[in-house]
């Protein structure tokens, strides 16, 4: 494989695992699970799942800075 292959590759994966994490989080915590029919109503549970994930982050960072 070419130099821009393996580059190209490792930026995917490193991508790939943060995207991943954050789904299994979303699948554990909140339970999420995305119908096939309807985009709309699947669209929002998505955004709906990330603003959660999103605000547990911030808490967790707020936490961590005010106790450093």
């Amino acid at each position: 494989m070419a130099e821009h292959g393996r580059r190209g590759n490792a930026t995917m994966l490193r991508v790939r695992a943060f995207v991943e994490h954050v789904f299994a989080d979303q699948k554990h915590r909140c339970g999420l699970k995305v119908s096939t029919i309807g985009l709309v109503r699947a669209t929002i549970k998505i955004r709906l799942a990330n603003i959660a994930y999103n605000m547990r982050r911030l808490i967790f960072h707020e936490r961590t800075a005010a106790a450093a």
